[in-house]
């Protein structure tokens, strides 16, 4: 089997022709294939990142955005390379100016940056982790999503529509890993969380996505697979039988992009594969990969942290029952809004100026 491509759609048929999205973080993994959907659908999509032919991110890893670009721009659709350091603020101030200045819009920013640093990628107990770069992991994998987004919101807005992706792991509270990689995953869905209820009267919208088992890269590097191989990988660890390549939650953030009720789902915490039922997307190789419903096999970890793990959805449980009979009260000690407040249902229908200038 092939690396996994993007099937080539013809030009009438691609949903996103004339809009523009930014991917943050689209030199590998779920922003590489992100970057690609978006591309497979017609949009012209800005992928950004700090490894550029050259001049690597101090990741060491041999992708670039520039090779994500070609991939888009060989499979038809239209991508530029952009090289920025999202934790610098001059940096992304500046990214947004040019792509205002070049497209006069913005449609999608998917906010994917460091999700495979190796800072917060160590596994262990809390009072065993490693701090001495703490600072510069929550700038990395945190701050530098805040920053980003805190620039692309004011297109958004001026034009009164707009979707803000972030990229998170797992589709409950929790994630593995260690207090930085912990506190990090649960920031991007409170990150979306948060921008959503600031952003619905602008007609913008802000959800948090997680795909499933991710066939990035480095996790095929790490099972001794390529591509055309990754299958051999499940006679080692069945759980990879079900993994998904990053082009399917790409297909999930094009089909959100197109999707006119976004707003129905803004601030919700979303998966690859619950996107996939509802709409009808697959794989590059045509399969529905569909982790939600997986049987997993934890027979390959310690029982001590399979118990870890129950516990922890334990506790979970509790304490979300828990909040939201507090928030019902809250909500219901709110004022109403008075007519005179009340926003209608922002349009989903762009003025003709608009579509004409999409087309």
């Amino acid at each position: 089997m092939p690396r996994a491509r993007a099937a080539k759609i013809p030009q009438s048929a691609l949903p996103l022709t004339g809009r523009v999205a930014v991917v943050a973080g689209a030199t590998r993994g779920a922003g590489r294939g992100i970057a690609r959907a978006l591309g497979e659908a017609g949009a012209t999509v800005y992928c950004t990142g700090r490894s550029v032919r050259g001049n690597p991110s101090p990741y060491k890893r041999p992708e670039t955005i520039d090779e994500t670009a070609d991939m888009i721009n060989a499979g038809g659709g239209a991508a530029i390379a952009v090289r920025v350091d999202h934790t610098v603020e001059s940096q992304v101030e500046a990214l947004f100016a040019r792509v205002d200045r070049e497209q006069g819009r913005l449609d999608v920013l998917v906010n994917c940056i460091a999700g495979e640093d190796p800072l917060i990628r160590q596994w262990g107990s809390f009072w065993k982790a490693r701090l001495d770069n703490a600072d510069a992991a929550l700038r990395q994998s945190l701050v530098s999503h805040i920053i980003t987004a805190k620039h692309a919101v004011p297109i958004m807005i001026r034009q009164r529509r707009g979707l803000i992706v972030e990229v998170t792991e797992n589709d409950i509270l929790s994630a593995g890993g260690n207090p930085l990689s912990q506190v990090v995953k649960l920031g991007l869905k409170g990150l979306a969380l948060n921008m959503a209820a600031e952003l619905r009267p602008h007609g913008v919208a802000a959800v948090a996505i997680t795909p499933g088992f991710l066939r990035s890269e480095s996790m095929l590097q790490a099972h001794g697979v390529t591509e055309a191989t990754w299958r051999d990988a499940g006679k080692k660890d069945r759980n990879f039988l079900e993994s998904e390549s990053p082009l399917f939650v790409g297909r999930a953030v094009a089909a959100l992009a197109r999707d006119p009720a976004i707003l129905h789902r803004t601030g919700q915490l979303l998966s690859s594969w619950e996107l996939s039922r509802q709409y009808k997307f697959t794989d590059y190789d045509g399969r529905r990969p569909d982790w939600g419903q997986l049987a997993i096999d934890f027979s390959g970890l310690p029982p001590s942290l399979v118990d870890v793990f129950r516990s922890g959805c334990e506790f979970q449980l509790e304490w979300l029952e828990t909040l939201a009979s507090r928030t019902r009260q809250f909500i219901a000690r709110i004022p109403k809004p008075s007519a005179a407040r009340r926003r209608p249902a922002p349009s989903t229908k762009k003025p003709a100026s608009r579509r004409r200038a999409a087309k």
